[in-house]
């Protein structure tokens, strides 16, 4: 064998065996390690909702369809210069849904017998204490489906992320508290995991008219209430 062949061979084992002391000392580094320790906190906030979403519709029927049409826009326009007579800002007022239906009579032939005219807009009220003026204004001008209200945080990251520093600062301490009980010293966080929850809020009154609304409508007493913004945290450690 001459020596070209042999330092080759030499050489290809030398790097084979530098390959994998190079994989064993990569997968060390990544692997997960085998003593661990999980531990869990809730950090919470208690907030009172500062918006209020409403569902305004008007449902307008009749036989021709034109007709219908025209008196389902009118109204309609009625109720949306009422909510910006109100200081409800363009922005917050949105249309959720606009359908015309026919409605059929299924005798010995099926026939068109009139049409039904809905729409529906997604109001956003900030000033909670119009609430109930605008509910009763809405249906006094027009409208006649009504529901609401959704009560909802603007900022509501502000609130988790405090409940979030409450909750990793909590984790934190039982685990020190744990390990020192325990007699093991804690390494690195290996992971952090979480789960949030906001609820409705604890008190809310609804209102729901069907399509033959009325004229004149007390107005409603409307309560926002408050609301928890909980989150979980799991904090995995190394265990030394």
């Amino acid at each position: 064998m001459d020596n070209t062949l042999k330092n080759s061979i030499i050489a290809g084992i030398f790097l084979f065996v530098i390959s994998i002391f190079w994989f064993v000392y990569e997968y060390s580094k990544t692997a997960f390690p085998q003593r661990t320790f999980m531990v869990s906190a809730e950090g919470k906030e208690i907030v009172i909702p500062n918006i209020a979403e409403l569902r305004i519709g008007l449902i307008s029927e009749g036989k021709n369809l034109v007709e219908v049409q025209k008196e389902n826009t009118e109204r309609f326009n009625r109720v949306i210069n009422f909510l910006k007579g109100q200081g409800i800002n363009e922005k917050d007022i949105k249309t959720e849904n606009y359908s015309i239906n026919p409605k059929y009579r299924y005798d010995k032939v099926t026939e068109i017998i009139g049409y039904t005219v809905s729409q529906t807009l997604i109001v956003k009220v900030r000033d909670l204490n119009k609430i109930g003026a605008i509910l009763s204004g809405a249906v006094e001008n027009g409208a006649n489906n009504v529901s609401g209200p959704n009560f909802t945080v603007e900022d509501e990251k502000v609130y988790l992320d405090k409940a979030r520093e409450k909750a990793i600062k909590e984790a934190r301490e039982k685990a020190e508290m744990i390990a020192k009980t325990a007699g093991f010293r804690l390494g690195k966080i290996i992971s952090i995991n979480e789960s949030s929850y906001t609820p409705i809020p604890i008190y809310m009154k609804t209102l729901e008219m069907g399509a033959g609304g009325a004229e004149v409508m007390p107005m409603p007493s409307i309560e926002p209430g408050s609301q928890e913004i909980r989150i979980t945290v799991t904090l995995t450690y190394e265990i030394k």
